[in-house]
């Protein structure tokens, strides 16, 4: 590692009568530069075939957008959990077809505004916006717009102090950049993000945009969320993933101590090489196993459906509504027949037969208002997602 120090400078701030040292990040890209040595070069080379085995998993599966569609999901889950919400992946999908969720409504509606943002993020770029401090304000608008911290200025840099840990500032882990150092902060990591001064290889610009991100906090509340969703955005703005596949929030929950502690050792110690390889290492993990739960749910939806050719009479209309649960795998009846066109009666009877085959379960327990579930692919899906 070079002899770098601080990655930044500290600074007197003042806040609710308290005087603390808050903390300046220097404009990226590190100086004195990344020293990549073999070992680290070797991390990031796995990661980048590990990203090029989960793009090309899209052009495998038979319906990509359905894979997509749900593990979005699963990320938006994941991530709010980091920040505290005990919704589960299930509770997000209820919601979503407007059931009764078994947790508090906040919470859903806070996964639900994550969906949302990266949804507009997504969209905007592929209309051909840049990846800039407006589509990050925008997304945030979105993220905040309902629930908690609806009344933190959604859209809006902070213009207050905050800080990170402790019950108040005086005994925080952590002091950002005072609110009116915010704009030229994210307006250096807008730069960096444009290649500015110079091009950085896609893969650390996503790892070192990250860290900065998450030392300016920019906004009152829903950094954390943002700062993780930046890495899909950058990877799939430079062209290295045609579709947003990369989510490393189920890594950084699994390794929460070490994640902090690399944020706070680029602060302190400049360690950003320790840094890059800890990303380069979540990078591969996680594409690795998004690549396996694609080929596990190809091979799950192949298997019912032989299960479901084998019933005989009544085969084709069931084979239509276990298509449609890919789609909408937690459902009502009468959704499944306006989805499919089938009548009613006709969904309900298909329904039935999948639910003898223990494809689908009934999980509401009511007489009136069902909800089902298929079963065994959503629990594919909730892997890792069990509330911390």
């Amino acid at each position: 590692m070079s002899q770098r120090g601080p990655t930044g400078t500290y600074i007197r701030a003042s806040t609710t009568g308290e005087v603390v040292r808050a903390f300046v990040p220097h404009p990226l890209p590190p100086d004195p530069p990344l020293v990549i040595t073999a070992a680290i070069r070797d991390r990031l080379d796995r990661a980048l075939i590990a990203l090029g085995r989960l793009d090309s998993i899209t052009t495998l599966l038979p319906n990509p957008e359905l894979f997509l569609y749900s593990y979005v999901r699963k990320e938006a889950v994941v991530s709010s959990q980091i920040e505290g919400t005990q919704s589960s992946l299930s509770d997000l999908l209820l919601f979503e077809i407007e059931a009764a969720p078994g947790v508090p409504i906040a919470d859903v509606v806070e996964v639900s505004n994550y969906v949302a943002a990266l949804e507009h993020g997504l969209e905007r770029i592929r209309a051909g916006f840049p990846l800039s401090n407006r589509l990050i304000r925008e997304m945030h608008e979105i993220l905040m717009r309902r629930g908690r911290g609806a009344e933190t200025h959604p859209g809006h840099f902070r213009t207050t102090q905050n800080w990170l840990g402790g019950a108040s500032i005086a005994d925080a882990v952590f002091v950002p950049p005072p609110a009116e150092r915010v704009p030229e902060c994210m307006a250096a990591l807008e730069r960096f993000l444009h290649d500015e001064p110079e091009r950085s290889p896609t893969l650390t610009k996503a790892a070192l945009a990250h860290v900065q991100f998450e030392t300016i906090h920019p906004f009152l509340d829903g950094n954390g969320r943002l700062g993780r969703l930046l890495v899909p955005l950058v990877l799939h703005t430079d062209g290295v993933l045609g579709q947003p596949l990369l989510y490393l929030s189920l890594y950084f929950k699994r390794r929460r101590g070490e994640y902090y502690d690399h944020l706070n050792r680029v602060r302190t110690d400049g360690d950003w090489e320790a840094w890059l390889a800890f990303f380069a290492d979540g990078v591969t993990e996680i594409a690795e196993g998004a690549v396996s739960t694609a080929k596990r749910l190809v091979t799950l939806v192949q298997d019912g459906r032989e299960r479901i050719r084998g019933v005989g009479r009544g085969a084709a209309t069931a084979l239509q509504v276990h298509e449609a649960l890919q789609r909408e795998p937690v459902t009502t009846i009468p959704r499944l027949a306006r989805h499919t066109g089938l009548s009613v009666p006709g969904a309900t009877a298909a329904l039935g037969r999948l639910v003898g085959l223990g494809l689908v379960a009934e999980v509401s327990g009511r007489q009136r208002g069902r909800v089902y579930s298929y079963e065994p692919y959503l629990r594919l899906l909730s892997e890792g997602t069990e509330p911390l």
